[in-house]
């Protein structure tokens, strides 16, 4: 039994802070504890050899922008253990027994042991949906077929590009999915995504999507919606992915391509499995149940990252928004709480951002469908805006979607698409800003915004936008 040894504080006992999970929400919650109170003692238990690495860096890696995978790196293992966090790598957690405090795990011997502790954080993340997909479990990595979301995926799809493969299909077309196809891309693969659903990146609405669309079609990228991909077999040394197609007319039709590396990254669940055994609650989506303190609800048990639901701060409720940011800041509010705290999770409101090659498409907080379905009277109006004056060379447009409650005139949302040098992202975190004050639309043209002539106007696009939405409200007023 591997038990940590304890130090004397005022007791004579020191609080033994056991984390589960060696990625975001769980490194972030071991270094917040560390910090708060030096004297604690925290062990990380990693199921792999790769603790704090980006996974959301993976598509630079592939595409050779980050040419040493090690790089990913958050921090090193060093950094992470002078830090004070006692790290098992390659160890997998097994079982919870909340009564004595243990934890089973198995290291790399394979060898069963039991870790005790005072406060648990479960940080398990999140793994990849596998869809129905014939073949899909038969074939491997070795069969140029890959799910991707984790180091070792990674490893084995560079290692599958080595053998210098000639095109890729994508089954999937959400972030990663459209992040992998520049990176492939980048690599010299002819590259075809395939979407279920009418549009590209479904997180945004369609007069947008299609401008990413358009971006894909204009780098070479085949993209191919209103496709559920059924099959995927081997076929004379390439591999066949088969489906069948329905357009906006119900017409249905069958889809077939011939292809040498096939990804899948059609979404993640929750890895609960772990948390189960200590008898946690699960909600939405299958996902823990955690407090705005990232309690459990067993006593001394924290869950943090991917595998917990997610309050939403403008919805004040809980949804499911697996984001690498939102990870770090439940990971800080758990690791504060289990060392005596009293910090509260502020909530998320879905803030992301994607480059597709020239263009970056960032969104923040409701869309129309989501807004109505909450009790809101949303509108959105969509406006196209230079992103400096016009006057100063290389103006380039943003296109704007603003979301806001026709009664109140609260701002519920935005999308934006503009070209990478338009300043995308950080014009989406103005309104992520006014969202998590629960700012009106009209609010944000009081917005003290910086100006020169080269990066911007003395309206900044974000407030243009958002007079523009006011204009079109005020008319549609009776």
């Amino acid at each position: 039994m591997r038990c940590p040894s304890r130090a004397a504080d005022g007791r004579g006992i020191m609080t033994h802070i056991l984390i589960i999970g060696g990625s975001d929400a769980g490194v972030s919650a071991g270094l917040r504890a560390r910090h708060v109170d030096p004297s604690v003692e925290t062990t990380v238990v990693a199921a792999d050899a790769f603790p704090n690495y980006s996974i959301c860096g993976i598509p630079y890696h592939i595409s050779g922008d980050v040419p040493d995978w090690r790089n990913l790196a958050h921090r090193t293992r060093d950094d992470l253990e002078h830090a004070g966090l006692r790290l098992l790598l390659d160890t997998r957690a097994r079982h919870i027994d909340p009564t004595s405090r243990t934890v089973t795990v198995s290291g790399p011997g394979g060898r069963d042991e039991e870790l005790r502790y005072d406060r648990l954080i479960i940080g398990t993340g999140a793994v990849p949906v596998r869809p129905p997909i014939a073949g899909l479990h038969e074939l491997t990595p070795a069969d140029g077929v890959h799910l991707l979301h984790t180091m070792d995926d990674t490893l084995s799809l560079a290692e599958t590009l080595q053998r210098g493969p000639e095109s890729a299909l994508i089954v999937g077309a959400g972030y990663i999915g459209l992040e992998m196809a520049e990176a492939l891309h980048a690599r010299g693969l002819q590259v075809t995504v395939v979407e279920q659903i009418p549009q590209v990146l479904g997180t945004v609405d369609p007069q947008l999507a299609t401008l990413v669309a358009d971006e894909l079609t204009r780098h070479g990228v085949r993209v191919v919606t209103d496709t559920t991909v059924t099959e995927v077999a081997r076929e004379g040394g390439r591999l066949k992915v088969t489906g069948h197609s329905t357009n906006q007319l119900g017409d249905s039709g069958s889809f077939s391509q011939i292809t040498d590396v096939v990804l899948v990254v059609v979404g993640v669940r929750p890895d609960t499995a772990l948390a189960q055994t200590a008898g946690v609650r699960l909600r939405v989506r299958g996902a823990i149940a955690v407090d705005r303190h990232m309690r459990t609800g067993v006593p001394d048990v924290y869950a943090a990252g991917d595998c917990v639901h997610t309050y939403h701060r403008l919805l004040d409720t809980n949804t499911y928004l697996p984001l690498g940011s939102t990870s770090h800041k439940q990971g800080r509010v758990a690791g504060e709480n289990a060392t005596g705290g009293d910090r509260q999770f502020a909530g998320s409101l879905g803030t992301q951002a994607v480059k597709v090659f020239d263009l970056v498409a960032a969104r923040t907080g409701l869309r129309d469908a989501d807004a109505r379905e909450h009790g809101f009277d949303p509108a959105t109006h969509v406006a196209r805006v230079d992103d400096h004056k016009a006057y100063y060379p290389r103006a380039k447009p943003v296109t704007i979607a603003i979301t806001g409650d026709q009664r109140s005139g609260q701002l519920l949302g935005a999308q934006l698409v503009g070209h990478r040098d338009t300043a995308v992202a950080t014009r989406v975190d103005i309104y992520a800003g006014a969202l998590h004050h629960r700012m009106t639309v009209d609010a944000l043209t009081d917005l003290d915004l910086s100006y020169t002539p080269p990066l911007g106007s003395p309206w900044d696009a974000v407030q243009t936008a958002a007079q523009r939405w006011v204009s079109a409200r005020t008319a549609d007023l009776p």
